[in-house]
């Protein structure tokens, strides 16, 4: 069974994602912002290991690495969850919420891209990576998430071609509207859930699984011929347009 280093594992995804990997008898290490939840979650799923992380926090990651590497004896995967959404043109964006969005997003993803370069690159394995739909389509009010996925994407497939040759693999998940904590806000209300669906080709909204399936898929090491794609699990959100009713 192969061994995983899960980042802010805490978001409904990364749970989801956790309950996966230990149902296939994997061995996880995790990480979350907020220990005692992070605590939690590494119970439920018989983690080897847990620790908080502000996972924007480049020394701090790289020494998390270490200290995963050191309780699973080596680390055949790792995946970055952390994340955040703003809605808001770039207009109505202020510079602190421009550097939240940048920090917890691309930053995060930057500082795993980083520190497995340096823990995984002489074993080799799978680093995932997680986008959005919305650095694939141009979406109205997404300037500071899509400039941020955008980056993530760009960011994998760079990592991917310096790190191939130590058969370090980078690859992005990117999701379109799944119905998570963070995204509760659109989902729970009726009228802006009927204009979400209605934007995704197959009608209707992603789940956690959906989107966790993908990153076991990616991860596996069956699956290592596998580097620099995005794989995008969105219901046709970013390349296919629906029938418009008339």
């Amino acid at each position: 069974m192969a061994k995983y280093l899960l980042v802010a594992a805490t978001s409904t995804i990364g749970k989801k994602t956790a309950e996966i990997l230990h149902a296939q008898g994997h061995s996880l290490f995790l990480t979350g912002r907020d220990e005692s939840a992070i605590a939690e979650l590494a119970a439920e799923v018989g983690a080897v290991g847990y620790a908080a992380l502000d996972a924007s926090d480049f020394s701090a990651t790289e020494a998390i690495f270490d200290q995963a590497n050191n309780a699973l004896g080596s680390i055949d995967g790792a995946v970055c969850f952390s994340g955040s959404l703003l809605l808001k043109s770039a207009g109505a964006t202020s510079q602190a919420e421009y550097d939240a969005t940048i920090a917890a997003n691309l930053t995060a993803a930057f500082a795993v891209v980083r520190a497995a370069s340096k823990t995984m690159h002489t074993n080799g394995g799978s680093v995932v990576l997680i986008s959005s739909a919305a650095a694939m389509e141009g979406l109205a009010n997404h300037e500071a998430i899509a400039a941020a996925k955008g980056g993530i994407i760009a960011l994998s497939r760079s990592a991917a071609a310096s790190y191939a040759s130590s058969n370090l693999r980078f690859n992005v998940v990117s999701p379109g509207l799944t119905e998570t904590k963070m995204t509760k806000a659109l989902t729970a209300n009726d009228a802006s859930r009927k204009v979400s669906e209605a934007m995704h080709a197959l009608g209707r909204l992603g789940k956690p699984e959906h989107i966790a399936q993908a990153i076991t898929f990616l991860l596996a090491p069956e699956n290592d011929w596998i580097t620099g794609q995005v794989l995008a699990v969105d219901g046709g959100l970013s390349r296919v347009r629906p029938k418009i009713k008339v």
